[in-house]
Formats: structure tokens, sequence, C-alpha cells
């Protein structure tokens, strides 16, 4: 080991054991150009759009449409809470590929007085699945059987998740937050370029798992365009019959028989009883601190929070903001933080109802300081190197995320998914709404990747009644004691560090919210060993110094994350910060 190894090891496992606190970040009005020393010329933005401002209350989601929605409510004197159950059924209407009553997701609250709650409602596996189901008789992986068709959907719990959220945390009638989805199936979605691309580049397979079916399908067999309008009269009357009856309009009589009906005329394994058993699960938040700011984060089956908990714990001790943002050193500590974060992940995280995940332990200083170990800033780690850390005695590309701030601050950060865009393509018949694919984000075979590239273990391995693993990550921060980000986006396993890079920029590189939302994004996730970047995310000199050192990077062709964010700003004001990557909007009131 050299001496100037050496003696960062030594700086590290100080800072660890003080979690002593780095420089703090520079003032607003600053910016953060100054840190761009490589190329002041280069870009780093994706887009120039501007945040949103507002007083009184705040909507970040995926679609105009659910955005007003959210508002609405809130002027008619629902709390956040409130809108965001309006919002996640809006949704389902207006935005198919994501938006979802047939998946399920996740909620982190926090009420006005600081009190925080985090509400996992992702899908179950159904009692007769087994670990073995997506396997040949050699035990290998049938290409596709996880991922399209009946078999690849697991027990949805959407619907179940805003009951239990608006018993609880509510204040307006349930039947008023439903109201605004069945009016928009009724009337129709008008359709952006981005819909009618996306629902036409999924036309022949939803036509290949739903034979005879003619639902998102133009009745005059034409492509959709932008312009055109998608009525939805069979889901509009699934609204109406969970807007009447609650979680008993969708998990048992008409709703649920014809749900269990399509799965057994698919070949999947859902059943009336799997409808009837699930519930949605009440889980103690992942709460942690990044130098001054209060981290509120969701715990296992998320293996959201405790990521993102390790990646900003791992580089808390280095001056990231006199570096700069996305510097060669700046990249290096996050991507080598990044490896080592993914590695734990496939080796420990699951459901925490059937496996034991050592949370606490893994988010811990000393546990990190040893996961640093072997780093150096001379030469890339070599992830096949790499492997989860020792701890005694232990043995999803299409999502939405939203936030919402209320005119009190109750903040609500919500991410719910199909999986895959449009999930598993089944539709269910009668009901025209799109069932999830899910069963994909378990480990169909330990050290076997699932569409995203993710690698797991038996932590993760498939059992009746057990959620699957996820890498949702809605987050609220909070600062002085106060309410200060909500922050979320999809995006597969490109979720946590998205989450994790835009955090940063606003704490560290002092962006506001829409510019820490435009900035161009990087992402590695232990296996493969790649780094992937969005264009211009690093300048020339970054690229070659990085090589340089042994890692290997890729430009992306698409975009990374799709967040939808609020920041609660010095006077008062709330942020809005809509991702420019897609049709996401931002509004307040």
């Amino acid at each position: 080991m050299n001496k100037c190894t050496l003696l960062l090891l030594t700086a590290l496992s100080v800072a660890f054991l003080t979690q002593a606190q780095a420089q703090q970040p520079v003032k607003e009005s600053q910016g953060f150009y100054q840190f761009l020393t490589d190329d002041p010329n280069q870009k780093p933005f994706y887009s120039d759009r501007q945040g949103v401002m507002a007083r009184n209350g705040m909507v970040a989601s995926a679609h105009p449409d659910a955005s007003q929605v959210g508002v609405d409510i809130m002027k008619k004197g629902g709390n956040a809470v409130d809108a965001a159950v309006a919002v996640q059924f809006a949704l389902a209407v207006v935005h198919p590929s994501a938006g979802n009553i047939g998946g399920g997701g996740f909620m982190v609250f926090r009420n006005k007085s600081g009190e925080s709650y985090t509400l996992d409602f992702r899908e179950k596996g159904p009692l007769k699945g087994h670990k073995d189901m997506y396997l040949d008789e050699q035990g290998t992986p049938i290409p596709r059987l996880s991922t399209l068709g009946h078999l690849a959907s697991g027990v949805p719990g959407s619907v179940d998740g805003m009951v239990v959220a608006h018993e609880r945390f509510g204040k307006l009638p349930w039947k008023d937050l439903i109201q605004p989805a069945i009016e928009l199936a009724e009337r129709g979605v008008i359709q952006t370029e981005r819909e009618a691309r996306g629902l036409n580049n999924i036309r022949e397979t939803i036509q290949q798992v739903n034979k005879g079916s003619t639902y998102f399908l133009r009745s005059d067999g034409r492509e959709w365009q932008a312009g055109d309008t998608l009525v939805q009269k069979d889901l509009a009357q699934v609204l109406r019959l969970i807007q009447k009856k609650g979680r008993n309009g969708f998990y048992k009589g008409k709703v649920a028989r014809m749900l269990a009906s399509e799965m057994k005329k698919g070949g999947g394994l859902i059943s009336r009883k799997d409808l009837k058993a699930y519930h949605s699960q009440w889980r103690e938040p992942i709460i942690g601190t990044y130098k001054k700011y209060k981290v509120i984060t969701m715990p296992p089956t998320s293996s959201g929070g405790v990521a993102l908990m390790q990646l900003l714990r791992l580089v808390e001790p280095y001056p990231l903001t006199r570096w700069g943002w996305n510097t060669d050193s700046t990249a290096q500590v996050m991507i080598e933080a990044e490896r080592r974060v993914y590695a734990d992940r496939a080796k420990f995280l699951g459901d925490p109802d059937f496996v034991d995940v050592p949370v606490d332990k893994l988010i811990s200083y000393d546990y990190l300081k040893d996961r640093w170990k072997d780093f150096s800033f001379s030469q890339a780690t070599n992830s096949q190197d790499v492997s989860g850390g020792a701890i005694a005695g232990y043995e999803s590309m299409e999502t939405t995320h939203f936030s919402v701030v209320d005119k009190d601050m109750n903040a609500v950060s919500i991410t719910t998914t199909l999986n895959g865009g449009y999930g598993s393509r089944v539709v269910v018949q009668g009901g025209g709404f799109f069932m999830n694919n899910e069963m994909d984000d378990f480990s169909i075979k330990p050290g076997v990747p699932n569409m995203f590239g993710l690698i797991g273990n038996k932590a993760n391995a498939i059992e009746p009644g057990k959620r699957m693993l996820s890498s949702m990550t809605p987050t609220i921060l909070e600062k002085n004691g106060k309410l200060y980000m909500v922050v979320g986006t999809p995006g597969g396993s490109t979720i946590i560090t998205s989450v994790y890079q835009t955090i940063l920029n606003v704490v560290e590189h002092g962006m506001t919210m829409q510019q820490a939302v435009n900035a161009l994004k990087f992402h590695h996730q232990w296996l493969p060993d790649k780094t992937t970047f969005e264009q211009g995310a690093f300048t020339e000199n970054t690229i070659r110094k990085l090589q340089n050192r042994g890692y290997t990077l890729e430009m992306q062709r698409n975009t990374i994350g799709r967040m939808d964010c609020i920041l609660v700003r010095p006077d008062g004001t709330l942020e809005g910060a809509s991702d420019p990557r897609g049709d996401d909007i931002s509004i307040g009131y």
C-alpha cells in the first residue's frame, strides 16, 4: 500500500468513527458553475426548464392531469395524503405504462409535526408460487416467462395501500378522491406524442398476450397519434366499484372474479384467495443523517432506503462541494460507493417478513468503513473482487413517482410501479387495466440477473405470499428540524443512484431543485462492471482520467431517471421540480 493510500484510509477511518461533518454546501445564490473546471462551456443539464413556485401546496407527478387533480383536492381542503390518493388513481388512468391499480409501491409520509411513517404496498408472490417456477427441467431460466404474460404478475397492492393510507391520515371522503379518476377515464385522456408512441410500441405484444382483446387499440385500426383521446369505460366502472366499496371493490366481488378469471385463462397463479389475503404493511422508516440533514426513507421490502443511506454515508467524509459536480474525484468516490452498495443489495436484502435483513448493521459507520478498505484513488476496484460484505451471525424500467406537499407542510413521497413498461402486458378482461410483471423482481435463480441486470440471491427467492425486492426510493429530507425536500423517481435499477445524485446536487453543489433534476446523471450497479452516463454528464477530461484509472464508461442511449421533487426554499415557498425527460409536470397554488 502506498503512502498516499494509507493516509487516505487513515483520514477515512477518523471520519467514519467521529461522523465528522464535511464542509458546508455553497449558498444557492452562488450556483455550482464555479465547479465545472474541466470545461466551463459544457452544458450540465438535460434541459433549462425552470422550477414551479407556490406557497400553499405542490404536486410533482408524471402527468399534468394527475398533478392538477392533486392540487384540486388540496384546494377543496384535502391534505397531502388525500391528494396523493387522488393522484395515484388519476395516474392509473392517464399514465397506463406505470400508473396503476394492478401494481404496487411504497409511501413515505411526514406529517406537519415531524412524525414519519412508511407504508409498504408492494405486490406479493401468489400462494401457488415457488422458487423454481421460471426454470426448465435443467434449472435454466425460461426466457420472458417472468416478464411477459399472466405468470409474470404478483398480487397487486396499490388499491389496498391507498385505502389504508386514507383510513389513517385522510381528511376528505374517500368517494371525493376517486371521482377525478373516474371522470378522466370516462371523458378520455388526450395523448401526448410520448404516450401515443408508447401504446404503438406495445401494440403487437398486447394482441399476443390478450387474444381477441381490443383494449388500448384504436377502433379504426390506425396507430395512435398525439392529440388522440383514449377513453377507458371499463376502467371507469372498476373505479366506481372501488369508490363505492373501498378495498372490497377490488379484492372481493366482481373485480376479484374478473382478475382471477383472467389469470386462470392465461396460466397465471393469482386467485381470489390471494386477493382476499393481500394486505399492505406499515413499517418503521429508515431515519439517518447526512451532515446536517435528516433523511427519512423506505425500509425493506424496498432496497432503496438502505442503499441510499449507505451511499450518502460512504461519501460523507469527502469534500464533494470543493471537488465539484461530476469531476473525476467526485465521480470516482460515488461510483465506488455504488459498486459496494449494489453488491450488498444482492446478498442481504429481501422481504423482512421472510428473511433477516440487518438494516442497522448495513448503514452503520463501522460497517461502511470496513467496506471501504480496498478503495484506492489510483485504480478502479474490480467488481469481480467485490462481494456482499461480511456480517457476523447472518445467513423495476417503468415506474412512476410523485411528491406532494400541502399548506401545512405535510409531505408525501410515493413511488409505484408495474415494473416494466405496461407491466406484463396483460389487460384484465372486463376491467381494462394492466397487470404488473413484478415477479421478475424476485431472484429467479441465485446469480441470474433480472430485466434491469440486477443480481439476486436466496434472500430474494420466490416464496408464496412474499414481497419481491424493489429499488424504489421515496425519500423525505429535513433541515434544522423542518421539512426540506421530497424526492423520488422511476427508473428500475437506476432509481437509487438518481435519487442519490439529485440530493447531492442540491446539498453539495448548490443547485436549485429543478437544476438538480435537470442535471445529467450516471449509474453503476456492481454488475455488469461498467458506468453508464447520459451524454454530457462527464467532460472529456473527466472521461479520460477515469478511463486511465481502469473505469469502463458507456454513454447511455436512453435518459436516466424521471425525478418529481419538491424543495422548501428559505422563504417558505415550495419549488416543484418535474423531469423534462418525460411529460412530468409540477403544479402548485
